[in-house]
This record gives structure tokens, C-alpha cells and sequence, in this order.
């Protein structure tokens, strides 16, 4: 079967083929060796995500399975480094806070409102009024130009004041 599997990985049906025939076992091999399976199944799964790019080089190599395997184990080691480095930066900066308070009835009406606008509008005020971007800024990052930017905003803004109007305030008579 080994020698049947260095011969192909040219088509998308062999690849599929390769797939189906070693994912279960390069997952429990994985396993073993992580002792946490849905670690094993997520680096193998990235393994052959990045074997399908190459697999006219596996083909070439002739051990496709052995490759996806040591690119599976590689993966797992940068995570754990990752993780390894993300808890020690945690050391040093002191642990985040144990109880955080929950978002205010203000804020979330705020983000509630904001997921009703469409996603430019919304991505245009976020940037206008959370990264303190100007019209001309905002219009380079986005490749909008200068007056769309501003009609994002003036409608986002109607749109978010016609959402966020409070009921229980009384508008003054007119008079």
C-alpha cells in the first residue's frame, strides 16, 4: 500500500484517495504522541491543507504519509512554543484580572446597534471614532474615497442615532 501511495497524489482524486486511506491513522499516531486528540486533529488536518499545495512534490518525495506526519508533529511543537512564550508573557505582566465587570445596558445597546448597520458604515465609524482615523486615513486603508467616507459616516450616524433613540426620555413639546 506504501509503495501504492508514493506513485500518486497528481489529481484531486488521489489526493482525496490518500486522504481518506491515512487520516484516521496519522490522527491516532498523532494522538499517541500528543496525548490530546483534538490537538491531533487539528495539526493533521493543517498538515494536509498544506500537503495539498504540494502534493506534486510529495508525489516526487515518495512518502507523502511520513511528510503530512512530521509537518503534523511540527505544528504541534509551534504551538505549544506559542502557548509556552503567551503564558510566560503572561508572568510578567501579571495575570489579567480575575473578575471583569460586564458591559454596562449603555454598551450594549451600542454594539446591538451597530451589528444592524451595514458592515462599511460600520467598519467606517469604527475607525473614525474608535482608532481616531481621519476622513483622508480611512479613505487610504479602506480604498474608499474621501466623500464616501463621509457618507458612511453620515449615514452611520443617523442610522445609529434613529437606533439608539431612548423611549423613556420625553422629547420636549414643541412649542
Amino acid at each position: 500500500m506504501k509503495e501504492e501511495i508514493r506513485e500518486w497524489l497528481l489529481t484531486v482524486e488521489e489526493f482525496e484517495e490518500f486522504y481518506a486511506q491515512t487520516v484516521a491513522r496519522l490522527t491516532g499516531q498523532l494522538y499517541v504522541m500528543l496525548g490530546d486528540l483534538h490537538e491531533a486533529q487539528d495539526v493533521v488536518q493543517e498538515a494536509f491543507v498544506r500537503g495539498w499545495s504540494r502534493r506534486r512534490r510529495l508525489q516526487r518525495d515518495g512518502q507523502p504519509e511520513a511528510w503530512i506526519r512530521t509537518v503534523a508533529w511540527r505544528l504541534a511543537v509551534s504551538r505549544w512554543r506559542f502557548r509556552r512564550r503567551t503564558a510566560d508573557a503572561w508572568k510578567r505582566s501579571g495575570a489579567p484580572p480575575l473578575h471583569v465587570e460586564a458591559p454596562g445596558p449603555e454598551r450594549v445597546a451600542l454594539v446591538d446597534a451597530l451589528r444592524g448597520l451595514p458592515a462599511q458604515q460600520r467598519r467606517t465609524l469604527t475607525l473614525h471614532y474608535l482608532c481616531d482615523l481621519t476622513v483622508e486615513q480611512i479613505a487610504g486603508e479602506t480604498g474608499l474615497s474621501a466623500s464616501t467616507v463621509k457618507t458612511h459616516l453620515a449615514r452611520g450616524r443617523t442610522a445609529l442615532a434613529d437606533r439608539l433613540h431612548d423611549p423613556r426620555i420625553e422629547e420636549a413639546p414643541d412649542v
